[in-house]
């Protein structure tokens, strides 16, 4: 079987998300470098995107990482392939009806999923364990029909997390039809106005399908046998402590800065990354220039990119600008914005965002507040401006800056409808890279990613609940297959 346990570990991937492939395979490779056999599986249509940029994901291909191996398998969601492939992901994205995609995936994707893994077996690898991410409620049903021991990766903070279980089991009052504008009270949290829970929650937003999909875990949660976090204990320990009794949680983050994660080429971009970003930063003194990405599903509107390419340019600060549809003053050369930038910025579609931010030019990152780019911020002491847009990222940016205080707000999600002014980014700006408060922020942020070192270190709280679960799924392993003696 290639790894040294013989345990083979399957873990799942969906929706068509770099946001979240990036901790499940983060996951795959770590679970991997503890001597696992690990399949990294997700549908045809995100396999093909990955596969465009990185030959370490085919199908054909097994990579070792330490003791272990990493493989990769995909299945049908139900979707045309050659008809859809021909887009762009940020294309791709706005043809797809996702609540149609999720509902595909019920019914389509569970049975191709579930004649993938029938298919390990068949060829000599049987599945010991299924991990899925949020949005995948359905593979814990197939697990639980063939079996099969499953876990969950939650792929948000704690703190998101608190708030859907208390949604879910009725345990707390949200914002309704009625009050709209409700504040929400959880253990452990600070008070979330109506436009700082998970937007799916809130009863205005469109998102049905993704909201359902999450609640859905929760319904099926019983059937895993542990819920793994991509956090840490030291940030949310008191989050982590209040739901102790109800669901307890074993946080194994941040999982990309793992040392056998951070080390390994091993990526699963959906675009071509801009590796030459790296060599123009070195370019740039210390800590002054902006970086400025907004995740893989944050899709702003041309007159705020437009906003924010104009705040940035009147700072008269350098900037590195992720940006996969480009304003047209972005791309026209005869352009005064271009003109006025030259030398200053670096506009480009996707990069390597762990390196960026760890890069030592880097200032401060203007970000969306995915959990993620929120992690990757705090693990290499960067402060932040907050312009969050659905989902988790308003509550992420609740903690960013009113808790952990490494940043300040300039928006408050697309429910706000408010547009944010150049005025706005230039006062952010200049809070977060000058003066005492500045100086604040950065120290709470270097703080933290010292923590963050600590944990992912050998010995450390994350690396012991990685390793106790690794120990777990063993020992089931065992257990199964003395058990399939016993029956001969």
């Amino acid at each position: 079987m290639g790894s040294e346990s013989g345990v083979h570990v399957l873990v799942v991937s969906f929706p068509p998300s770099q946001g979240n492939v990036n901790p499940l395979l983060s996951l795959a490779k770590c679970l991997a470098s503890k001597g696992l056999l690990v399949t990294f599986c997700t549908t045809e249509l995100i396999g093909q995107m990955m596969q465009k940029y990185n030959s370490t994901t085919n199908t054909n291909t097994i990579t070792t990482i330490a003791d272990g191996q990493l493989r990769f398998e995909f299945f049908s969601d139900g979707s045309n392939v050659d008809e859809l492939k021909c887009y762009e992901l940020d294309a791709l994205m706005q043809h797809i009806d996702k609540n149609t995609l999720m509902q595909q995936m019920e019914t389509v994707g569970k049975d191709s999923f579930t004649h993938l893994i029938n298919k390990q077996a068949n060829e000599g690898r049987p599945v010991s364990c299924i991990i899925s991410n949020p949005f995948t409620p359905w593979a814990l049903d197939v697990a639980a029909e063939l079996g099969i021991p499953s876990a969950v990766l939650w792929i948000h903070s704690c703190a998101v997390y608190s708030a859907y279980y208390h949604y879910f089991h009725g345990l707390a009052s949200f914002p309704t039809i009625t009050q709209p504008h409700l504040p929400v009270h959880l253990p452990a949290m600070p008070v979330l106005n109506s436009d700082e829970i998970p937007s799916f929650l809130h009863p205005s937003s469109p998102y049905v399908g993704f909201r359902d999909a999450i609640l859905g875990q929760f319904k099926n949660l019983s059937k895993a046998f542990c819920v793994l976090v991509d956090s840490f204990q030291e940030l949310e320990h008191e989050i982590i402590e209040s739901l102790s009794h109800h669901s307890p949680l074993k946080p194994i983050g941040p999982l990309f800065k793992s040392p056998h994660v951070a080390n390994n080429s091993i990526r699963g971009d959906m675009w071509r990354a801009a590796d030459d970003c790296l060599q123009w930063l070195d370019s740039k003194p210390q800590a002054s220039v902006v970086y400025i990405a907004f995740g893989s599903n944050a899709i702003l509107k041309e007159e705020q990119m437009e906003e924010i390419a104009c705040g940035l340019l009147n700072t008269g600060l350098s900037f590195l600008f992720v940006v996969r549809s480009p304003p047209k003053q972005l791309l026209d050369e005869e352009s005064g914005f271009i003109k006025e930038a030259q030398g200053k910025w670096m506009v480009v579609q996707w990069c390597p965002q762990e390196k960026v931010l760890a890069h030592p030019s880097i200032a401060c990152f203007v970000t969306h507040c995915g959990w993620n780019s929120s992690l990757e911020s705090l693990s290499s002491g960067v402060p932040i401006v907050a312009l969050p847009q659905w989902g988790d990222q308003v509550t992420d940016a609740k903690f960013l800056v009113d808790v952990y205080r490494v940043g300040v707000r300039m928006g408050r999600g697309e429910n706000d409808g408010k547009l944010a002014s150049r005025e706005d980014l230039e006062r952010c700006l200049l809070q977060v890279t000058r003066g005492p408060k500045a100086e604040e922020m950065k120290r709470n942020a270097l703080k933290l990613k010292k923590a963050v070192e600590e944990v992912v270190a050998e010995g450390g709280s994350s690396d012991r609940n990685i390793q106790a679960f690794v120990d777990e799924i063993r020992g089931m392993a065992f257990k199964s297959c003395n058990a399939s003696y016993t029956l001969f």
